[in-house]
């Protein structure tokens, strides 16, 4: 086991490093070889041409590439010091960018939003998890029933109605209504129940879409299983049903979900847009939403990489999992 987490640790900071090269290449050297001023996509194309110079020597565009990356790697993990223009402005490790437009580093406007978008995300994983495993298991044992076709029915309606129907409807019925909720965010550290009471609604309309794939990923993977020699193996031994299902056939059913898992919750960490412009959240998403608006080029980068690292860990956790439900991928 221990050999197993050190080599996916191994991969998992081999992989750290490629998507943050990828991710400087991204926002530094492809709108370079474009023939697009980076400096300018920095502060704007309303910017005095004195400020764009200035930043244009603060983040060292006209050095070599290999010292523009060491300078970029450096701030993520040490901190960096931008110097130019007539004055410095430093910033603190873990340095994902200084925003020129707003005049603040980065890391703290993501670390103020962040906690908005986690709870959201973990809240919703939360309830998906038991209500679309839960549906996909009922519909699996009662195949061709009327709980499996209206379960089916459910599911696919929240596949395919949009995040922004359902949490306008939810507003509309839930908030304006029968007046339920009112509707506002209030942070966690002011109230515990302002805070949970303004995230009810989120999490059920995030946790609808992706409870109806859920459940349609476990019915399929449940229906497979249950044919397998082994579980026909359990019943002839005379083990109870609820032994059967519990232990045997859930345990390998486990493996898809959380392989969805790992991708979708990394991916709502980095930021649940849709959700969070509906119901007015302060999240990563808003966060991403305003910086597009206001070309506020350091803000999206950090989101990108906030993103990209949040997938990163995700799938490190579900492959820590992969091996203490199945021993065999401890061997593999």
């Amino acid at each position: 086991m221990l050999a197993y987490l050190i080599r996916r640790l191994f991969a998992a900071a081999v992989m750290l490093v490629i998507i943050i090269m990828v991710v400087f290449g991204i926002f530094f050297l492809v709108p370079k070889w474009a023939g697009v001023d980076v400096a300018l996509s920095f502060v704007g194309k309303q910017a005095d041409p004195a400020a764009v110079e200035g930043v244009r020597q603060k983040l060292g565009l006209d050095d070599p590439i290999y010292a523009q990356v060491w300078e970029f790697f450096k701030g993520i993990f040490a901190g960096r010091t931008y110097v130019g223009g007539g004055d410095s402005v430093h910033c603190a490790a873990p340095c994902f960018g200084y925003s020129f437009r707003s005049e603040q580093a980065v890391w703290p406007v993501l670390t103020d939003r962040f906690p908005v978008t986690l709870g959201l995300a973990l809240g919703a994983a939360v309830l998906w998890l038991i209500f679309g495993v839960a549906a996909g298991v009922l519909s699996a044992l009662k195949r061709g029933t009327i709980w499996d076709r209206g379960a089916m029915v459910v599911a696919l309606a929240g596949v395919s109605l949009p995040i922004y129907f359902t949490g306008m409807l939810s507003l509309a019925i839930f908030v304006f209504g029968l007046k339920w909720f009112d509707g506002q965010y209030v942070p966690l550290e002011d109230s515990f129940g302002g805070w949970f009471g303004g995230m009810i609604l989120p999490w059920i309309t995030l946790a609808f879409l992706y409870a109806a794939m859920y459940a349609r990923i476990t019915r399929a993977t449940m229906l497979e299983i249950l044919g397998e020699d082994y579980i026909r193996t359990a019943r002839a031994k005379g083990l109870r049903e609820q032994t059967v299902i519990g232990k045997h056939a859930m345990r390998s059913s486990m493996t898809p979900v959380l392989t969805m898992l790992g991708m979708d919750l990394g991916a709502l960490i980095g930021g649940a847009i849709l959700t969070e412009t509906t119901f007015s959240l302060p999240g990563l998403g808003q966060a991403v939403l305003n910086a597009i608006k206001n070309q506020d080029l350091p803000i999206i980068l950090g989101v990108t990489l906030i993103t990209s690292v949040a997938v990163l860990v995700a799938n490190l956790v579900v492959d820590v999992l992969y091996a203490v439900i199945d021993p065999r991928v401890r061997l593999s």
